[in-house]
């Protein structure tokens, strides 16, 4: 059961982020403070309110440690519009590429979309009903009598408004017991083509704010095409037809832009990718444009969208960077002062790699069981095999790229190589995995560098 985020506390978010994210406890307390932020400010009542501008975070550390899962974890628990973007790949205005406030465009059609489908489940009942009286319109026609004068002119006899019922009703007991389940119906299905338009433009269709389908309804018919269904896909279909009917899109337009506006969240990764590291040759050149042009949007501007303005001045704001080669002082001190708060996330370690590969509710050692049960075999990790694995991951990230926990993944899919390809076909229903395994199986790529730096 999703609860409000009036609910949570600091603490509480803190223990939801530990059942994902292990370590990184002063990242879990920043982004956690963060949150609890936005639903006070909500509270604030008059002006005051408008003046509370949330403390954007930057996060410091290398790939791996658990950057973009905090923001992530952190947006589906507050149930938020939430966009993750590549700092690096939006270009200055006047060059090839995305323009940055194309991130608030695209933000906004995730909340529009987060909406229409929670209002689609509260009409969800509703819709099903008209969708089953709609199929049986199609199943049992009308007749032409009853459809022209709606009674009988024979008063002896019953008349067809009444043998029609009866009929519907034995058919809507059929659907409900799922007897007309063999059946095959014709039903329209609108077809979403529009006229071929060339546009030369700099930037993208998606960047021009406008809905063509919108500018258009109005002067040309909507096109339908028949579609022959089994009965159980026709009242799938038939039942989204009619919840987006109840929907009224004006409101959920209202209310995704003031989810936008109150509790957006964007993730910017890679924002070290646009800072300056000394060089003003090659692609440098336009990295402080990009600095300068993501300037108005974090500080707070109103950005065109397809849905109408929206302002930016309170969507939250998280950066990241493994800052390498360039530190966060790089960047232009009018963009760092929209940052200030900055934690420094830790490496991990190998008792950290342990506790990923076991205690989080999406642990990979639990991920490779599910996985191998659906072959009907039980696959066992001693305590040993654990620690020799974790023991691997951080041995090869001090000798080669320090990758933190994606390089679990690269050991956990050359460790079970074998064991997942003859799984199907084996007569072994449990498969236990040890230290000496580990070891065995690992050797030979720890000890050859230039095959270790190929696989891991």
């Amino acid at each position: 059961m999703k609860r409000n985020l009036k609910e949570y506390t600091p603490k509480q978010i803190v223990e939801e982020l530990n059942k994902y994210i292990i370590g990184q406890d002063k990242a879990k307390r920043s982004v956690a403070i963060a949150l609890r932020n936005r639903w006070r400010r909500q509270q604030v009542e008059g002006n005051l309110r408008e003046e509370i501008l949330p403390n954007n975070i930057i996060l410091i550390g290398p790939t791996g440690v658990g950057k973009t899962e905090i923001s992530r974890r952190l947006a589906k628990l507050a149930q938020a519009p939430f966009i993750k973007v590549e700092a690096s790949k939006f270009t200055e205005v006047g060059y090839v590429g995305r323009d940055v406030e194309s991130i608030i465009r695209d933000l906004a059609d995730i909340s529009v979309n987060m909406v229409r489908e929670e209002k689609k489940n509260q009409v969800q009942d509703k819709a099903s009903k008209q969708a089953y009286e709609r199929l049986l319109d199609i199943l049992i026609p009308a007749p032409k009598l009853l459809q022209k004068t709606g009674f009988s002119e024979e008063e002896n006899q019953e008349s067809p408004e009444s043998k029609y019922e009866r009929t519907r009703d034995k058919f809507r007991q059929k659907l409900l017991n799922g007897e007309l389940n063999d059946r095959t119906v014709e039903i329209d299905m609108p077809t979403d083509s529009m006229p071929t338009m060339q546009i030369f433009s700099p930037v993208g269709i998606e960047e021009m704010g406008i809905n063509l389908q919108e500018l258009f309804g109005n002067f040309m018919p909507k096109k339908v095409k028949k579609r022959k269904v089994t009965v159980p896909e026709a009242l799938t279909i038939l039942t989204q037809q009619e919840a987006q009917k109840l929907i009224d899109m004006e409101a959920v337009i209202r209310e995704a832009i003031q989810r936008v506006e109150n509790s957006g969240i964007v993730f910017l990764d890679e924002i070290d990718k646009i800072a300056n590291s000394g060089s003003k040759q090659g692609p440098d050149v336009s990295r402080e444009g990009v600095q300068r042009d993501l300037l108005p949007v974090v500080e707070g501007t109103s950005v065109v969208t397809k849905y109408g303005m929206i302002k930016s001045d309170h969507i939250l704001f998280i950066a990241s960077g493994a800052f390498h080669v360039s530190k966060p002082s790089d960047l232009i001190p009018e963009l760092q002062g929209r940052f200030p708060i900055r934690v420094e996330l830790n490496s991990l370690t190998t008792d950290d790699f342990v506790k990923i590969l076991t205690e989080p509710e999406n642990a990979l050692m639990k991920q490779y069981e599910a996985l191998l049960k659906t072959d009907g075999v039980n696959l066992v990790f001693t305590g040993d095999a654990i620690r020799a694995v974790a023991e691997t991951a951080s041995y090869v990230n001090t000798k080669a790229e320090n990758i933190g926990a994606r390089r679990l993944h690269t050991i956990m899919t050359t460790l079970l190589d074998d064991i997942l390809f003859n799984a199907p076909d084996s007569k072994d229903k449990e498969v236990i995995i040890d230290g000496k395994f580990v070891d065995e199986t690992l050797k030979n790529i720890i000890e050859d560098e230039d095959l270790r730096k190929f696989i891991l």
